[in-house]
């Protein structure tokens, strides 16, 4: 992957001075590891619009034409996606939308699936460290953020298989969404929780730093989200975790109960009514009363 700045003829980078486009080069240099020696990141690549990053970059990884480590950032997703194709809109320079190439060799495939909930935790921890928010994540992979008392989803994860050997994750963080731009009622942004800083460059740092982190601490003990620590941390900021929820599930049906625990498959577990303890690996999490 060719590192190249978002750029265009016909595109005024600077039409809106609350938000600045964000510094490729500037970003390079501080992230990308110096002669393939040392660190994850090995191309980031900003551009000024694309339909998906998601879909981008797992191309690319198909292709062969990406390595592990590669960034791929979009000033602005004309198709960006979530979780169960949902779409994903925001105006340009309003947030962070960028994907990720990882591969991780040496881990049990059956293993891969704490990938979303370890890149939660670790945008969570960056966001908390940087802007001062403190962010939940409602499993299996929104972030949430408090906004004038009520609880609001600022972003969310998607991540992909490419190929054989390989999983895209894709990350959407609203910044500098203005309330009269949430696409949603339950919708926020960094700005409106009050963050200490909305400059999408700090921020961006520091979530690849603590990816980053995460991801070489995971894949170091094989996968094992308790030896990782992986397992209780996700836990610990899990606002999903003691509350009444229900689970809409594939096909239609549904389960409603207590979510109790996040098991070592990272399936989040319901105690039902009925006295069951029932795992959902895949699903549309509603949470029907705070914990």
């Amino acid at each position: 992957m060719t590192p190249r700045d978002a750029s265009d003829a016909n595109d005024n980078r600077w039409s809106d001075l609350d938000r600045p486009p964000l510094n490729g080069a500037a970003l390079r240099r501080a992230l990308v590891r110096d002669g393939g020696h040392g660190g994850l990141w090995c191309d980031i690549e900003v551009v000024t619009s694309t339909g998906s990053t998601n879909s981008d970059l797992v191309e690319l990884a198909v292709s062969e034409r990406a390595d592990e480590g590669a960034v791929l950032v979009a000033e602005k997703q004309n198709a960006g996606r979530g979780r169960l194709d949902r779409q994903w809109t925001a105006p340009a320079r309003s947030g962070l939308f960028f994907s990720v190439l990882l591969k991780p060799t040496g881990v049990p495939v059956e293993r891969w699936g704490w990938l979303p909930l370890l890149t939660g935790v670790a945008v969570a921890t960056a966001l908390s460290r940087v802007a001062g928010v403190d962010t939940a994540l409602k499993w299996p992979n929104d972030l949430l953020v408090t906004v004038d008392g009520e609880e609001r989803k600022a972003g969310g994860i998607l991540a992909e298989r490419a190929g054989s050997d390989a999983v895209v994750v894709g990350i959407g963080i609203n910044v500098t969404l203005r309330a009269d731009e949430l696409p949603v009622p339950g919708a926020g942004s960094l700005a409106l929780a009050g963050a200490t800083t909305t400059d999408r460059d700090t921020v961006l740092r520091a979530v690849l730093r603590s990816l980053e982190q995460w991801y070489e601490k995971w894949r170091a003990a094989g996968g094992d989200p308790v030896a990782s620590g992986l397992q209780e941390t996700y836990a610990a900021g899990c606002a999903t975790l003691g509350r009444v929820v229900r689970a809409e599930l594939p096909g239609g049906t549904s389960i409603t109960g207590e979510a109790v625990a996040v098991d070592g498959d990272g399936r989040l577990v319901l105690a039902t009514e009925e006295g069951v303890q029932q795992p959902v690996g895949a699903g549309d999490i509603v949470h029907l009363r705070p914990a």
